[in-house]
């Protein structure tokens, strides 16, 4: 083969060469681009992650155990300092003056041992001292503590019949009126806290007819028994 043959033949095989190698990259290129189809993600795109196991639960939140309010059975004999705590307790629900309670200094029983001591229709408040040695109940619903600090908003008037309300808790300072009493029935109250102690009373008395009290605002209760329903006027 002569030289100019021989450049003719590389010169083609060149050629040859050069458009086999576009080939394999066309080939190689669509072998590669078949996946297209497959799940296989492409670049660029976004892919998602599979959620962990509870990675969209919350941690379940933590409560504050509820604190027990300290109770005292509606029926018995309490030694102060054992079986109850000093405090303020108060007894609901009490019908047809059945609830019959008592502060004691001994157990002795006798009438001179008796601090203080009610028969209740509704509502009663009582301060437990610790200076008292037993309390007494008998017919009565069940004793719950109660704040002595607590306020609140109230907007209703006292029941006639209703028993204790504690003033700026259970009903607002004001004037109330009440009418229709009968035979001197009606019995109400302005005491400045639940002992009982007749030195506590502010003011009280027994009503026929009608009924006007101004309740103040350094009143801690006011107790009524046997009335008409109060209303406030002012």
């Amino acid at each position: 083969m002569s030289q100019q043959q021989q450049r003719n033949w590389f010169a083609r095989h060149k050629v040859l060469t050069a458009a086999g190698a576009v080939v394999a990259v066309v080939v190689i290129g669509a072998a590669v681009g078949g996946g297209g189809d497959t799940d296989s993600p492409q670049a660029g795109s976004k892919q998602e992650q599979s959620a962990k196991p509870g990675g969209d639960k919350k941690a379940p939140e933590s409560k504050a155990p509820e604190k027990k309010v300290a109770t005292i059975d509606g029926d018995g004999d309490f030694e102060v300092g054992k079986d109850v705590k000093p405090g303020l307790y108060r007894s609901t629900g009490n019908k047809d003056a059945e609830c019959y309670w008592e502060r004691a200094k001994n157990a002795s029983g006798d009438t001179d041992g008796i601090i203080a001591n009610d028969n209740v229709t509704g509502t009663s408040y009582v301060e437990i001292k610790a200076t008292d040695k037993l309390f007494k109940s008998s017919g009565c619903g069940t004793w719950e503590a109660v704040d002595a600090k607590a306020t609140g908003t109230p907007k209703g008037a006292p029941k006639g019949d209703g028993g204790m309300y504690k003033v700026g808790v259970d009903i607002a300072p004001g004037t109330y009126k009440s009418t229709g009493n009968k035979d001197a029935e009606c019995y109400w109250e302005r005491s400045k806290d639940a002992s009982h102690s007749t030195d506590t009373i502010l003011a009280n008395d027994n009503v026929t007819g009608t009924a006007i009290v101004k309740v103040t605002a350094k009143d801690a209760y006011f107790k009524s028994s046997g009335c008409g329903d109060w209303v406030k006027t002012g």
